[in-house]
């Protein structure tokens, strides 16, 4: 299974949501979140738009987690060095206890700067 870890802005739209994850060139089975950042209209409708499940993570479960990216302001705030990275290695292992994840694409920004997205799978344990 892959999943796109997207991350982004308030004012970020489901256009930008969907720039982003169109920079990682790859396909996926699922987008996640932070369940705040999964919530918003921009992801509900990018998620529509696509046709994609969310998946709803809590801060707590991408705290921690190792990213390739690191920005000093994700850091600060989430305790991982990259939101899309972590939220995309996190949902990937997501309901599978035992289950391990890697990253396929790191994270990507858009030119704005706006949205984020990378894309993990995962492995069997």
């Amino acid at each position: 299974m892959k999943v796109a870890g997207i991350g982004f802005r308030e004012s970020a739209t489901a256009a930008d949501l969907q720039a982003a994850l169109a920079l990682t060139g790859l396909q996926v089975d699922a987008l996640a979140s932070v369940a705040a950042k999964a919530k918003t209209p921009a992801m509900q409708e990018f998620a529509r738009a696509t046709g994609l499940p969310v998946i709803a993570l809590q801060e707590q479960d991408i705290a921690g987690e190792q990213t390739l990216t690191c920005s000093p302001r994700i850091k600060a705030r989430f305790g991982t060095g990259s939101l899309a990275e972590a939220a995309a290695l996190a949902g990937a292992r997501h309901g599978e206890t035992g289950a391990t994840s890697r990253l396929l694409a790191p994270r990507v920004v858009t030119a704005d700067g706006l949205a984020t997205a990378a894309i993990a799978e995962r492995l069997e344990p």
